[in-house]
């Protein structure tokens, strides 16, 4: 193994790849050796990562793909099959997230609650959240992982090889997203699917592992950050003991790590800032 490119060779799919951690993740993948194939609705995004995958040397196939729809999912995996032959390495990133002006009011209530002393009460979100609202979200963050990890252990068990690596979040593991049950509860359906899949197939030397994320410094997230208000960013510094939000390119190393070889099988690794130790 070259320790350079580790993952040269392989086929990596990342789903959800066109902005912020998603593009990140195809980038690191790529200068680790492994040919990419970048998945997401939006064309734009599409573009740039696509970009991005080849300024770091490797070949790459853009599909543009609505992963709630598990037609279109099969056909993104047989584009990958005729294009590279196989598919190693599946990042089940993409994910709707809370980043609406609606989300933000709520967000704000939540962290006030959290680091303010105010007399406690119920913060009333979840009786506001509609049915739609409630599917929609379960239709990509929960719905779509299972197409991808469905679609990719039909070439990885033949092949008895495989790494697969779910995106969660901090929030499927504690209450400090409270603001956003629906995505939590999703998040934390995507942690309870991994351990399930990854005892299933562990002994055809597939190993499928969570990474569960802390906040990211995104331009999303700087944009949360800037509606707050510096006394509302103050109070949220103080939910981070690091003080900091981590970097794409930070957590992208963990998924690197885990799309190579290793001994991990059904854990959920959180790099979090110490926001939840």
């Amino acid at each position: 193994m070259n320790p350079v490119r580790p993952l040269a060779g392989r086929v990596a799919l990342v789903t959800g790849a066109g902005p912020g951690l998603g593009r990140a993740l195809a980038r690191s993948l790529a200068e680790a050796g492994a040919n990419l194939v970048v998945c997401d609705i939006n064309e734009a995004g599409l573009t740039a990562a696509r970009a991005t995958v080849e300024e770091a040397g490797a070949e790459c196939l853009t599909v543009r793909c609505d992963i709630s729809d598990s037609a279109a999912v099969q056909r993104m995996f047989a584009q990958a099959a005729e294009r590279f032959g196989t598919v190693h390495i599946l990042v089940n990133n993409a994910a709707l997230t809370p980043n609406r002006p609606s989300d933000d009011v709520r967000r704000r209530r939540h962290y006030t609650h959290l680091t303010t002393p105010v007399p406690r009460q119920s913060l009333e979100f979840t009786r506001n959240i509609t049915d739609d609202e409630w599917h929609r979200w379960w239709g990509v963050n929960v719905h779509g992982v299972f197409y991808c990890t469905r679609e990719a252990l039909k070439l990885m068990e033949p092949q008895k090889y495989g790494r697969i690596i779910n995106i969660a979040s901090l929030s499927g593991m504690s209450g400090l997203s409270a603001h956003s049950p629906h995505y939590s509860a999703t998040k934390g359906a995507v942690i309870a699917f991994t351990k399930a899949v990854a005892a299933e197939v562990a002994g055809s030397n597939i190993y499928v592992n969570v990474m569960a994320p802390g906040g990211v410094h995104t331009q999303d997230f700087d944009a949360i950050l800037q509606t707050m208000g510096e006394e509302g960013r103050n109070r949220f510094w103080q939910l981070v003991p690091a003080g900091r939000l981590g970097t794409p390119e930070e957590y992208a190393a963990t998924v690197v790590h885990l799309a190579g070889e290793h001994y991990l099988a059904g854990q959920v690794i959180s790099p979090n800032g110490g926001m939840l130790i």
